[in-house]
């Protein structure tokens, strides 16, 4: 059972990763996400001592759900593009359904600027994200590693782009642009052994 603490550390969570998540890591302040919750900022560094030490539990928390849902990259069927269209789905919800930019796309474009944990929280976000991709090209295709690691790179590139376009523009057919094209690029012939 979730006790009231861990509720409000929650709660604390969800408002400054929807700050980040429309403003930016500079975007919140720890007494902007005090005033959000109705708290006072004092009561925020009970939880968390520093604002990087928010940014590094969003992060955290952030990366474990979005790779949970992914679910088992080795669960699809051999020599199918469903771990593209699988992928496309996980970020089409937050466009859609959330109505903003993935957290780590948001930190990414400010990695220069972000405090060192945050940075490397960020960063593995995106590596987990790879690894799980290149897991899932290779379990599906049996593709050599250099083979998995260049598709991998290509469809995290290119939804990551469509999503950042796609919200610049506030045009969300951008974004299903560019899964359709991803996915006619993977179910081709020449990209993946069949």
């Amino acid at each position: 059972m979730e006790t009231t603490s861990s509720k409000k550390r929650e709660e604390i969570l969800d408002v400054a990763e929807h700050m980040i998540r429309v403003a930016g890591y500079n975007g919140f302040s720890t007494r902007g996400v005090a005033d959000a919750v109705g708290i006072k900022a004092a009561s925020v560094y009970y939880y968390f001592p520093s604002k990087p030490d928010i940014g590094v539990a969003v992060t955290e928390r952030y990366t474990d759900r979005f790779i949970e849902s992914l679910g088992d990259p080795e669960s699809f069927p051999k020599k199918s593009p469903k771990v593209v269209k699988a992928y496309i789905d996980a970020f089409r919800h937050a466009l859609v359904k959330d109505k903003k930019l993935c957290l780590c796309v948001v930190l990414g474009a400010e990695s220069g600027g972000l405090p060192p944990d945050v940075s490397h929280r960020t960063k593995i976000f995106f590596s987990k994200n790879l690894e799980w991709l290149q897991t899932a090209f290779k379990s599906s295709f049996d593709l050599k590693p250099a083979d998995s690691r260049r598709r991998a790179n290509l469809v995290l590139a290119s939804v990551e782009g469509g999503l950042v376009l796609s919200c610049s523009l506030y045009d969300n057919s951008i974004f299903e642009d560019i899964a359709a094209s991803l996915l006619n690029y993977f179910n081709s012939k020449s990209v993946l052994p069949h």
